[in-house]
């Protein structure tokens, strides 16, 4: 079964850069010949369901390999049974269908005015 997870993995109790850690496990996710996509928050991983959940597991290992006792991950996954799941075809999906809307009317309403404070300084 294929399946696209949303990963992030914290290393705690580390230093305050984490992007040691992070190269390492991106490291491990490039040798596991996998479809990866890094955003500010994680990395997406898209393949076979065993075989991302062992590179997740090698990744844990990897930071525990640099020294991390701890690690906080967050997992979101999705997975089809009725057709084929990319990264990219719910990308298109969803840019396709933004193109194709028209933005709905607003309703206008007066913005209230604020009152400003001042603050006097010493």
């Amino acid at each position: 079964m294929n399946v696209i997870v949303d990963f992030s993995l914290v290393p705690i109790g580390t230093n305050i850069s984490l992007s040691e850690y992070l190269t390492a496990c991106k490291r491990v996710l490039g040798d596991a010949g996998l479809k990866t996509t890094l955003h500010a928050d994680g990395t997406i991983i898209e393949g076979a369901w065993d075989d991302v959940f062992a590179a997740i597991d090698r990744c844990h290992q990897a930071v525990n390999d640099l020294g991390t006792a701890r690690i906080s991950t967050t997992i979101k996954l999705a997975t089809r049974i009725d057709g084929e799941l990319t990264i990219e075809d719910k990308v298109k999906k969803v840019a396709e269908r933004t193109e194709t809307c028209k933005p709905e009317e607003s309703n206008k309403r007066d913005t209230p005015k604020t009152n400003k404070v001042i603050r006097k300084t010493r």
